[in-house]
């Protein structure tokens, strides 16, 4: 049932995400071709479009916290035993939780003050746009505190939990170095069979 619904949420967040992206980008190449071709535009494009690119930022924060793919340290983490591990990982989750507080705070304060204003090309309340940080406090608090659960009540999770994505350039590097190894292997079999 939990993961059923997990995996709704990811579709749902990625259809958005995808929609967005899509609406950017019709924007903004229609208002080109109209600019260039016939000398006009669409008036409210730019607008439409930095508003999309702001919730498709903070759709892919939530994203990227899911699937562990936000930016950290592990140096330390690595030398720590299990045990260890588990209580910095909860410990570092609960200063998440408390920063994600004061960001639903300050965001729902800063929406309702801004009900009245209004966006000046498209004329969509600015409430549409501080609402995102509503929307991403909630959603990344729903993420954070599912880890917190599964550190608690899967200590063998912990490894997956705080497993840190490897940079591009040490990705890059492991694959040379595995495709430079393979050919020398592959050259000592050969005489090594020969023999």
């Amino acid at each position: 049932m939990l993961r059923r619904i997990g995996k709704l949420l990811d579709t749902t967040l990625n259809v958005l995400m995808a929609v967005a992206l899509a609406f950017m980008c019709i924007l903004v190449f229609g208002n080109v071709v109209l600019r260039y071709g016939f000398n006009s535009g669409i008036t409210w494009s730019e607008e439409m479009s930095r508003f999309l690119f702001i919730w498709l930022s903070f759709f892919g924060a939530i994203g990227a916290l899911k699937d562990n793919n936000h930016l950290g340290v592990d140096i330390l983490l690595k030398k720590l035993p299990p045990r260890a591990k588990q209580v910095v990982f909860i410990i570092s989750n609960a200063i998440i939780l408390y920063v994600l507080y004061l960001l639903l705070d300050g965001s729902w304060k800063i929406t309702l003050s801004s009900i009245g204003s209004r966006a000046p090309a498209t004329g969509l309340p600015m409430a549409f746009i501080y609402g995102t940080g509503l929307v991403v406090s909630i959603g990344m608090g729903i993420v954070t505190l599912f880890h917190i659960y599964q550190a608690l009540f899967r200590p063998e999770a912990i490894d997956e939990l705080t497993r840190m994505k490897e940079s591009e350039e040490e990705i890059i590097a492991v694959a040379h170095s595995e495709a430079t190894e393979l050919p020398q292997e592959r050259k000592q079999d050969a005489v090594g069979g020969e023999r």
